[in-house]
């Protein structure tokens, strides 16, 4: 069963990426992004895409230019995650058939992304958000638009996101953070998992 949750792993070492790749896919989480600002990003992305890139959708994160998102289609990436809504970089990632998931705050944003033809948007940062901006937001928006919360979600909050209006999540330091062993993210993932899976019913 394939869960509307991206782990943002900043920080990862291509040395640990198969090992992490496999714990998080284990548990249960198999939509993946790798921040460009990472040691060795791409190459990451790419061990990753070889050993199991028929089982995940697997990417890049901090995209800010369209040679970026050539840079990530060049080593198999499948999906592109920004913090900011730059169209460029959105109609470069639709080009390639990639996935695009560009970070807005303000409706304006969100409605430029979904015009450049974004996948889905990523409310970030979703902390200075919260549900209540969410549950704004959404009415507006048209029917059908994705939105992940990244950055302030999480398993003690699953419940008043989805309540407001959230498709999905993007995790970060609460799932992976450098210097987790295989075993701790493999726990840590099990945990968000199993969290999600009760908030949503």
């Amino acid at each position: 069963m394939s869960r509307p949750i991206i782990a943002i792993l900043r920080g990862l070492q291509p040395t640990e990426a198969a090992e992490i790749g496999h714990a998080l896919i284990e548990a249960g989480i198999d939509r993946i992004e790798v921040p460009l600002n990472s040691p060795d990003p791409l190459d990451s992305i790419s061990i990753l895409v070889e050993k199991f890139g028929d089982q995940a959708l697997i990417g890049a994160g901090t995209v800010l230019t369209p040679q970026q998102v050539n840079d990530v289609a060049r080593v198999g990436g499948k999906l592109v995650v920004s913090p900011n809504c730059d169209p460029e970089v959105i109609y470069r990632t639709v080009e390639l058939g990639m996935q695009s998931w560009p970070g807005v705050y303000t409706p304006t944003e969100a409605f430029t992304a979904l015009k450049a033809g974004a996948t889905g948007l990523k409310l970030f940062p979703g902390v200075m958000a919260g549900p209540s901006g969410l549950a704004a937001l959404r009415p507006v928006l048209p029917a059908g638009s994705l939105i992940f919360a990244v950055g302030g979600a999480g398993p003690e909050n699953f419940a008043e996101w989805i309540k407001a209006g959230a498709d999905g999540f993007g995790i970060g330091s609460a799932l992976f953070k450098p210097g987790l062993s295989v075993q701790e993210v493999a726990d840590r993932a099990q945990r968000i998992v199993s969290a999600y899976d009760t908030a949503a019913g």
